[in-house]
């Protein structure tokens, strides 16, 4: 026999309630109606549900058996309601996004971090790429968002980019680089030292070649190419080699005490660093939310950044 769940949701807080009048207040419903669903209810099985003549109303054993499926009915819809409401409210569900290692690894990962702290319940799942491979998973619905620089004038077709830090690249090193020490630092002493690559593939390779090319050392010993962020950071803090990575990176981990950046002018790159999203589809809750948690932290981040280059970076560059 199939009952209705309905009927023994009603049964339930009639139960609890501990009559008809109570009950409906409860549910937000009329009394007859209640009196007229039980009815239907007792019809439907062949057998009353309280004891005749009792008041309060008394559930009879078989009543009372029923009452107690209708509270587990009750309490799965409060669940689903819940799932719903958070799934609704972007507290729940999974965010696809891709961004460029450097970025992705030195400044994002942290912000994620931060945003589950707030939002357990919203998987991240996380992949690298490049401008024209974000772009691309981004049109075929494999990617919900996608977070790297891009060029000022260009935008691809289907896509929105919305910026959120202006390119700021610095010559990087370890904290303790004999060339931190010295209020004017010189393209000859650059070439003292050993530099680290990236990917040749890399927007941040480009940069590279092009900041030396500004500073006039275009000659110069690579020690090391490749590898992630982490590699990267490991060899510059255990060696005296040189890199070039955007500042917001260095400035991230400068309460690690780790990575410093020198005082000398090297060009900005003519991109922006931002969010990335497709035009055609609409963006989950989960999605969107994460997406509005990572461009409020920016918007305070952007601001820090500006104001500790001028006061630390520049300062010997003036």
């Amino acid at each position: 026999m199939k009952l209705d769940p309905r009927h023994l949701e009603i049964l339930a807080a009639v139960v609890d309630e501990g009559g008809l009048t109570e009950g409906a207040r409860a549910l937000g419903k009329s009394q007859p109606s209640l009196s007229r669903t039980l009815s239907q209810l007792e019809h439907r099985i062949g057998a009353p549900l309280f004891e005749p003549g009792r008041r309060p109303l008394r559930p009879t054993e078989l009543g009372r058996a029923l009452a107690e499926r209708g509270r587990q009915v009750l309490t799965a819809n409060a669940a689903a309601s819940s799932i719903v409401t958070k799934y609704r409210g972007g507290k729940s569900g999974l965010v696809r996004v891709g961004g460029t290692p450097v970025f992705m690894d030195g400044v994002i990962a942290g912000m994620i971090a931060d945003f589950q702290q707030q939002n357990p319940d919203v998987r991240i799942d996380q992949s690298y790429g490049y401008a024209e491979d974000l772009t691309a998973a981004l049109t075929a619905g494999t990617l919900d968002l996608a977070i790297c620089p891009m060029r000022r004038d260009a935008r691809a077709e289907g896509v929105e980019f919305q910026p959120i830090l202006p390119g700021l690249n610095v010559v990087a090193c370890r904290a303790g680089h004999p060339l931190m020490r010295r209020t004017l630092v010189t393209p000859a002493d650059l070439a003292e030292f050993p530099w680290i690559a990236p990917p040749v593939d890399s927007p941040l390779y480009k940069d590279l070649r092009r900041a030396l090319a500004n500073i006039g050392t275009e000659a110069f010993k690579i020690s090391f190419t490749g590898g992630t962020l982490a590699s990267v950071i490991s060899i510059l803090t255990g060696s005296d080699a040189l890199t070039v990575l955007p500042y917001s990176v260095v400035f991230m981990l400068r309460r690690q005490n780790t990575l410093g950046a020198l005082s000398l002018q090297i060009g900005h790159p003519d991109r922006d660093l931002g969010l990335l999203t497709a035009r055609a589809a609409p963006a989950s809750p989960a999605a969107a939310r994460f997406k509005a948690f990572v461009a409020k932290q920016f918007g305070g981040l952007a601001v820090t950044i500006q104001q500790h280059q001028q006061d630390m970076l520049w300062r010997g560059a003036r």
